[in-house]
């Protein structure tokens, strides 16, 4: 487009130099070996032009002469090199689509057409090329001599990871990935491994300075490079919190400023300051992580922070839990418990059953069945509520590929994902009648509740022995009572006449009547 301008300018300006000279005529007088030569101006100029045009024609074709072989020799160079970028990407195709032999036949001709040390891709396509012929040996030699080459290095490397894991040489591919991950920590793969191995031996710090180095490097955005830094100083502050509490306060808060609702670095930042007897900061800590993410761990966290606390005073501290997030099914069910284990049954009830109202689930009915069992003892409610239990879903857990846990860890140990722990309801429901957690199905299951047993026991002599009996003890003496009375009333069998002549012989052919029958049932049994 400029070159079209500037001959449009060349032309115009051409123009305008004759129009101006051909409004202004004059003469021009040359003498030259004593010759008078006289001309106009414009045949003047048109000479000048004419001889600028023939010096520059004839200094193209000089030229041209003069440079014509190395024009020739690089005309077939380029032709040569152009066929052998055609066959490299051609056997480039033909290895990521597993055509062993073009791939193979592609390499020959561009490694004939094209020069290694030049087109470093030729030594990657045969190396495909080995790897798909299964010659690995080869592979790996290729990969080598790759990972020497600055210019492929990082190419290599990754080469030799693959066939390192391949092999199930683990320690080798870990060297790769750190050498690759030190050098270029952009690369996600190298990053990614040497962070999983750092965490499965516990190196947090190192751990900690590669997450920052990706960042850096742009390989993860700032959401996610907080969310596994907090992972990361979360697991660092458990492993300190024994032998240096104040260090792993300090990590645990700062995990918490970069994910406020991480629930395990809550509880690590709250045990450290009861380490220091420092109440009121780690019921701080745990009631702002509860506010965001309500969690069983929490609670139970912030019920046990004084050993000496009472079943009361730790209703009233699940009461100041249910105030910060009263429409919670973890807030009722928290203060349920803990009026179970004051003793106060209708506040446990009561909230045990709104808890089942909002979600069906299994911890629901069976905290259900134990406020039968301590109330009343009726075994028919608690049967119904077990019942129910078994119908209902499952309760949340710490779950990571498919791996239930009983606490939080950092990574998964069937992967080695790290953050990979999620707490949520398991998959692996067992077969069976189980309905939908649905509030409809509570509301069921709380009309079908069969009604308190008030069955009053007989007058009887143990009275004062009753009435000493726990409360489910004497909901079942009418009934065991009643048997007893039963039994005694029923008549003893009489005892069969024994032979004139006494007991059968002691002859092993002669066997007891009682014991024939018993062995002819069992034959037919048998049978």
């Amino acid at each position: 487009m400029l070159r079209i301008l500037f001959f449009i300018l060349a032309i115009l300006s051409l123009g305008f130099g004759f129009a101006w000279l051909a409004d202004r005529p004059g003469s021009l007088s040359i003498v030259w070996q004593g010759q008078l030569i006289e001309m106009s101006l414009m045949v003047a100029a048109s000479v000048m032009l004419a001889i600028v045009a023939t010096i520059m024609i004839l200094w193209w074709f000089v030229r041209t002469l003069w440079t014509s072989p190395h024009s020739v020799r690089r005309y077939f160079r380029a032709r040569t090199r152009d066929r052998g970028y055609q066959a490299l990407s051609t056997g480039l195709i033909a290895a990521g689509a597993g055509n062993a032999a073009l791939a193979h036949k592609m390499s020959t001709r561009a490694r004939s057409l094209l020069r290694a040390d030049q087109e470093p891709l030729i030594l990657v396509l045969e190396a495909q090329t080995a790897m798909i012929e299964g010659r690995h040996d080869e592979a790996r030699r290729l990969f080598q001599q790759m990972a020497e080459d600055p210019e492929t290095r990082e190419l290599g490397l990754r080469g030799l990871y693959v066939e390192a894991n391949r092999l199930g040489a683990h320690e080798a591919a870990r060297q790769y990935a750190e050498t690759a991950a030190e050098s270029a920590p952009y690369l996600p793969w190298a990053a990614k491994a040497t962070l999983e191995y750092r965490c499965r031996v516990g190196n947090w710090d190192d751990s900690i300075r590669l997450l920052d180095q990706q960042r850096v490097a742009h390989v993860l955005n700032r959401a996610e490079a907080d969310r596994l830094k907090a992972v990361l100083l979360t697991a660092k502050a458990e492993d300190r919190l024994e032998s240096e509490p104040v260090a792993a306060r300090d990590d645990a808060l700062h995990a918490l400023k970069l994910a406020k609702d991480l629930v395990p670095a809550a509880i690590v930042a709250a045990k450290a300051y009861l380490r220091e007897d420092n109440l009121r900061k780690a019921s701080s800590v745990l009631e702002q992580v509860w506010k965001l993410h309500p969690h069983p761990e929490i609670a139970k966290a912030y019920l046990r922070a004084r050993s000496g606390d009472s079943a009361v005073d730790r209703l009233k501290r699940a009461e100041r839990l249910q105030s910060l997030r009263s429409n919670n099914v973890e807030s009722l069910l928290i203060v349920a418990e803990a009026a179970l284990e004051a003793q106060d049954f209708t506040k446990a009830r009561d909230k045990a059953e709104a808890a089942a109202r909002m979600t069906s689930s299994e911890r629901v009915y069976l905290l259900l069945a134990d406020i039968e069992e301590a109330e009343t003892g009726d075994q028919g409610r608690i049967r119904h509520w077990m019942a129910q239990a078994l119908k209902a879903g499952r309760d949340p857990a710490w779950i990571a590929d498919g791996y239930v846990s009983d606490k939080w860890m950092p990574l998964s140990p069937i992967t080695g994902r790290l953050d990979a722990f999620e707490w949520k309801v398991p998959f692996d429901q067992l077969e069976g009648p189980v309905e939908e957690g649905t509030p409809g199905h509570a509301a069921i299951a709380l009309e079908t509740l069969p009604p308190v047993t008030t069955t009053e026991p007989r007058p009887s002599p143990s009275a004062p022995v009753a009435a000493a009996m726990p409360r489910a003890e004497q909901a079942t003496a009418p009934a065991v009572a009643a048997v007893t009375e039963k039994a005694a009333q029923k008549p003893r069998p009489e005892p069969s006449p024994e032979p004139f002549f006494g007991r059968p012989p002691d002859d092993p052919g002669v066997r007891d009547g009682a014991q024939a029958s018993t062995d002819q049932k069992n034959r037919l049994k048998l049978f």
